[in-house]
């Protein structure tokens, strides 16, 4: 039995096989906004501070893209995975952020933990420093009171050696120097040779004058009245010449020794007695005072 559709119900039908038959046949693409969620993600995995620092969470937001990029017939659940997507990637992002400050904080904590251990170092090493600087100062002090005690007693010896040498040569302290007066018994009478009796007092002064190489010398001849004026004078200087000569024998530098004769015009005592020429007929050496003087005195 053959039956026969009314031609509306054929119509009807007809209109939804074409109507599928269209929807077969357009192209399925990705739901609008995938791509943007993929751009942000690859933005993601580029950041070289951020894409180790949330990898599980990027691995979710890779899924999450993937399926979301994946082209539907459903638009509205496609554009729900898209949502779902871009959370995932704001998620990762926002957790690898949060890690890398949480890295930044940490690495500043230790930054200034080195920082705060260096300067107590530093405090350290500069209190170290100053306990050695006044050892130093300490063994410094005492090494100079030390040296001042050595040149303190150094001082007295040379002193009571002074004296001592002083005392030997009979020397007096004027504020010209010191004075050494040679008595007549120097020379015969009337004559400039020194006497072989000469040689013991002029070598302790000649020793004298080598110890103390920075003294200069004056060398003064005296005669009494006996004999013209000018031949006392004459022999005065001839007499201060010849112990000038015998110093520089004995190893005085000639340059230190100056000469003067002042014949019978300086007299120590009247000339109307023996006794009184006799101490007039002598040689004074006047020897330059010193710094070494100074100590003495």
């Amino acid at each position: 039995m053959n039956v026969k559709l009314p031609d509306l119900y054929r119509g009807g039908l007809i209109v939804v096989a074409v109507y599928l038959m269209a929807g077969c046949a357009t192209p399925l693409t990705a739901p609008e906004g995938a791509d943007t969620a993929r751009t942000k993600l690859v933005a993601l995995q580029s950041n070289a501070q951020l894409a180790n620092r949330a990898q599980v969470e990027i691995r979710d937001a890779e899924a999450a893209v993937a399926a979301a990029e994946e082209p539907r017939r459903d638009t509205v659940y496609g554009r729900h995975l898209v949502l779902v997507a871009d959370n995932k990637v704001e998620i990762a992002r926002a957790r690898a952020q949060s890690r890398l400050y949480q890295d930044e904080r940490q690495a500043l904590a230790e930054e200034t933990e080195q920082v705060r251990l260096q300067a107590r170092t530093r405090e350290a090493d500069r209190a170290r420093l100053d306990a050695r600087s006044a050892r130093l100062d300490a063994d410094r002090a005492r090494e100079e009171a030390g040296m001042a005690r050595r040149q303190a007693a150094t001082a007295r010896e040379d002193t009571a050696e002074l004296r001592r040498q002083i005392d030997e040569l009979n020397a007096r302290e004027t504020d010209r120097g010191l004075v050494v007066t040679l008595g007549d018994l120097l020379f015969a009478t009337g004559s400039s040779t020194l006497t072989g009796g000469a040689g013991p007092n002029l070598d302790r002064l000649a020793a004298f004058l080598r110890e103390y190489p920075d003294r200069t010398v004056l060398i003064e001849g005296h005669t009494d009245t006996v004999g013209t004026e000018s031949s006392n004078f004459l022999l005065s200087e001839r007499r201060a010449a010849s112990v000038k000569s015998y110093l520089v024998r004995q190893g005085v530098s000639a340059d230190r020794l100056s000469t003067a004769g002042l014949g019978e015009g300086s007299p120590v005592a009247g000339n109307d007695t023996a006794t009184g020429r006799q101490q007039n007929r002598r040689v004074e050496v006047i020897i330059s005072n010193t710094p070494a003087v100074s100590r003495f005195e």
